[in-house]
């Protein structure tokens, strides 16, 4: 009784770019293609990351330095009973008319979100940008830094994943043209074999 054992085929690390005559001309094209994928997924997802991570820092800063808070006063008793919760406030807070006196002594009024049942007079903090125009309140810088860290580590998976499916693609295009070639290859080399084993 013979006992058949399963051959494993040793790899070799690296052995697109060691010299060797099978080594065709699309294995060194594709040992580009996965070292510039590599490059450009850690290094330039890095770089791309940290990029955004300033970019978005920079602008949530930017916006917070164009607004201030003021001290309103509510013109009327706010809404009690059911609320919503909106993308713009939590559930216990009611759109209701608010006025301010500006730093040039102007007045003005506006709709701001209050607790609800607030009565009429009650002092309430809301923000206005350099125009006196009700804006919502900006981030802190707690949140605006948790902000732009996770649009750094988005962008970075996003380069990373983009590297990672052009190279996908054209290794898939190389795989391609080479069983065309082994194809070609075959017919011209097929019926010579079949020739010798009939013969």
């Amino acid at each position: 009784m013979t006992r058949t054992r399963a051959t494993r085929v040793k790899k070799v690390p690296l052995w697109r770019w060691r010299h060797n005559p099978l080594r065709r001309r699309s294995d060194r094209v594709e040992a580009w293609i996965v070292l510039a994928a590599w490059l450009v997924a850690l290094v330039g997802g890095l770089l791309a990351g940290l990029a955004a991570d300033a970019g978005m820092a920079d602008s949530l800063a930017a916006r917070r330095a164009s607004v201030h808070s003021v001290s309103a006063v509510l013109t009327r008793d706010a809404p009690r009973g059911p609320t919503v919760t909106t993308a713009g406030g939590s559930g216990d807070t009611v759109w209701a008319k608010v006025h301010w006196r500006a730093a040039d002594g102007s007045t003005h009024t506006g709709m701001a979100r209050v607790a609800t049942g607030s009565a009429a007079g009650a002092s309430v903090t809301v923000w206005v940008d350099n125009h006196e125009r009700l804006v919502t309140s900006p981030p802190s810088p707690l949140e605006a830094r948790l902000q732009s860290a996770l649009a750094g580590v988005l962008v970075v998976f996003g380069t990373a994943a983009a590297a990672a499916g052009c190279a996908c693609l054209a290794r898939f295009r190389l795989d391609r043209r080479r069983i065309r070639a082994w194809e070609a290859e075959w017919e011209r080399v097929g019926p010579q074999w079949r020739k010798k084993m009939n013969g």
